[in-house]
């Protein structure tokens, strides 16, 4: 089994941060690449990140209420 770490992605050149609004799994949780993990808002827009891999969510880094910088580590996704 690996550890895959999440991190906030960039929507936009004049994306610096964002706040995470409310994660759609939790711990535990099995995630499909592809399938919309948690709800950030950026820019006052919110969109729905979608998870890189697939697996099973393995805990989250960034709660509900966090600003986050772009690039910065938010959840950790076991794989394999």
């Amino acid at each position: 089994m690996a550890e895959f770490t999440m991190v906030l992605p960039q929507y936009g050149m004049g994306m610096q941060d964002g706040e995470i609004v409310r994660w759609l799994k939790q711990p535990g949780d099995a995630v499909e690449e592809g399938e919309n993990l948690v709800e950030v808002e950026a820019a006052k827009t919110t969109v729905e990140v979608p998870s890189p891999v697939s697996g099973m969510l393995l805990r989250i880094i960034a709660v509900e209420g966090e600003t986050v910088d772009v690039r910065e580590p938010i959840a950790v996704i076991e794989t394999g």
